[in-house]
């Protein structure tokens, strides 16, 4: 399934990505009256609720969508305003320096373990809604295509055959990166935390429907220009790899999210003469295979 969330009466909203539309769970439940039961009505009861949370939603489209005229429950999905599609996760945990090209085009060392920074919550923000570039403390800001993952069970001291059973799903995200915070001491947290800086959707994608997490052609665009083009399959330490090493030091919990690092052709990538970093007006598209695209506009602000 493809699960998001959208705005509704100053409210976000669960919506699952169907053929027809986007169906809106709590109208459908209205048309079902037999499936309020145990039927998740946010996007933090699908993660707590697990494999019997989905299950539930999966039965729901199923009557949902045999209802003649669908009792308004279904939307179209240009009309939407949508939220982040993990609204609240309690971590989010990111990786540095995870594709090879990447690694090579910043002139850093391959890494020997995986190298862990963190965002908040304060920099979620959803499909389709503009960042700001946030002038006053930073010129450099820059893009990062990433693939997301999204954990469904508590994982701790998994093994590496186990940890993608412990994933509930995954979407696209993008590490906005304002480089001279980032570069400004040996920390990079201060270049990774401003508000908006990880745009993640428009969906949650069921870890069933993704398969292999490192077989994914990711890309980015600015304006229409393709700046990254490569796949998941470049990634030094992969999903497994990630899930399992995070969980001997750390318990995750369902919801926490974890970017999984970006690919070559970043701004900081280029020689320092050719670097553009974002503008106001620009428009950058994070595409991952079977995920979706996220499209956000970069704007002037404080």
């Amino acid at each position: 399934m493809k699960l998001l969330t959208f705005v509704q009466g100053g409210e976000l909203q669960l919506g699952i990505k169907t053929d027809e539309g986007i169906l809106y769970v709590e109208r459908a439940l209205d048309l079902v009256a037999d499936a309020k039961v145990n039927v998740p009505r946010t996007m933090k009861e699908v993660i707590e609720g697990g494999e019997g949370a989905l299950q539930a939603l999966r039965g729901l489209v199923e009557v949902a969508l045999s209802f003649g005229g669908k009792g308004g429950a279904l939307l179209r999905e240009s009309d939407q305003t949508f939220g982040p599609c993990v609204t609240d996760p309690g971590k989010i945990i990111c990786v540095g320096l995870n594709y090879r090209k990447h690694a090579e085009e910043t002139n850093a060392a391959i890494p020997e373990y995986p190298i862990l920074f963190n965002k908040f919550n304060n920099t979620l923000t959803g499909h389709g809604h503009d960042v700001s570039l946030a002038e006053r403390v930073t010129s450099q800001v820059d893009y990062e295509a990433e693939l997301a993952i999204v954990i469904g069970k508590e994982a701790k001291d998994v093994p590496i055959e186990e940890a993608l059973n412990y994933v509930l799903g995954y979407s696209c995200a993008n590490d906005l990166s304002a480089r001279d915070l980032q570069l400004r001491t040996a920390q990079w947290m201060l270049g990774k935390t401003l508000d908006g800086f990880a745009p993640l959707g428009p969906y949650l994608v069921t870890a069933d429907e993704v398969g292999n997490p490192n077989e994914l052609a990711i890309s980015c665009t600015v304006n229409g220009e393709t700046r990254q083009s490569s796949s998941t399959s470049d990634m030094i330490f992969r999903c497994d790899e990630i899930v399992s090493y995070i969980s001997q030091h750390m318990t995750l919990k369902p919801g926490d999210i974890i970017l999984t690092g970006t690919p070559q052709g970043v701004v900081l990538g280029l020689p320092e003469s050719e670097r553009v970093y974002l503008r106001d007006g620009d428009t950058v598209t994070v595409e991952i295979e079977k995920l979706g695209a996220l499209t956000n506009r970069m704007v002037r602000g404080q």
